[in-house]
């Protein structure tokens, strides 16, 4: 992977037109430093998904679960080495095609799995396939859980307000997500959204408290079992 220091890139191909800085690939230059890589970094390992971790371990028991997690660290190292390894296309040997850019998988997939009687284009459409299917799951997964949580804020407020014996249903899970597919498209028509480094700044600020949370909440069910294990064993031989 390319490395960045300061506000702009070492690796400058030189000036296009208007005044614009590029890459040594001839695409605009990259502005990204090393503390937006930390918070894009962040932002994608430590998702919404930690928030169940807690519990999936504890169904996988003390030795499965530590288990996953090991396999799934060594799946997200393997995945970070490959991804580093294929930004780039290596040169040909008769200099037909000099070194470049993989901006995507797709690009990846067609400039290293290519053959010369095969252009590549079969992998690059099943790794298009897998892609989008991926992000459809995600996006149908986030959307399902963005309404559940905002279902469960309305009812926790009810209950705080009329008190836990009072009808609290809160409707069904279909007007949270309208609300948030429209926040979606509102927040889609923003440009360059994915140039915004205090986005990912945000996020990451984000992750790190709902992971906190998770965790606080996990050590004072630990501390909570335990208190009610104690209390068991002193009724026992009292009696």
């Amino acid at each position: 992977m390319a490395q960045h220091h300061g506000s702009h890139s070492l690796e400058v191909g030189g000036v296009g037109a208007g005044g614009v800085e590029l890459d040594d690939d001839g695409h605009a230059a990259r502005t990204g430093n090393l503390w937006t890589c930390f918070a894009h970094i962040i932002t994608a390992v430590i998702g919404c998904g930690v928030l169940a971790l807690s519990w999936s371990v504890a169904q996988l028991g003390w030795v499965g679960g530590p288990v996953a997690m090991l396999c799934f660290a060594f799946v997200t190292y393997l995945s970070a080495f490959l991804l580093s390894h294929c930004y780039r296309s290596p040169a040909s040997d008769d200099g037909s095609l000099k070194r470049q850019r993989n901006y995507t998988y797709m690009d990846a997939v067609r400039t290293h799995l290519a053959r010369a009687t095969r252009p590549g284009e079969k992998r690059t459409w099943l790794c298009g396939l897998f892609q989008y299917l991926n992000m459809y799951g995600t996006a149908i997964a986030y959307t399902i859980t963005t309404a559940t949580c905002l279902r469960a804020i309305v009812r926790a407020n009810c209950y705080h307000s009329q008190g836990h014996s009072a009808p609290c249903g809160a409707g069904g899970d279909h007007l949270y997500m309208l609300l948030f597919g429209a926040a979606q498209a509102v927040l889609s028509l923003i440009p360059n959204f994915h140039s915004m480094a205090w986005l990912s700044a945000v996020a990451a600020v984000m992750s790190f408290t709902y992971a906190t949370i998770g965790l606080g909440l996990g050590l004072a069910k630990t501390i909570g079992d335990f208190a009610l294990v104690d209390r068991a064993r002193f009724s026992q031989r009292c009696y």
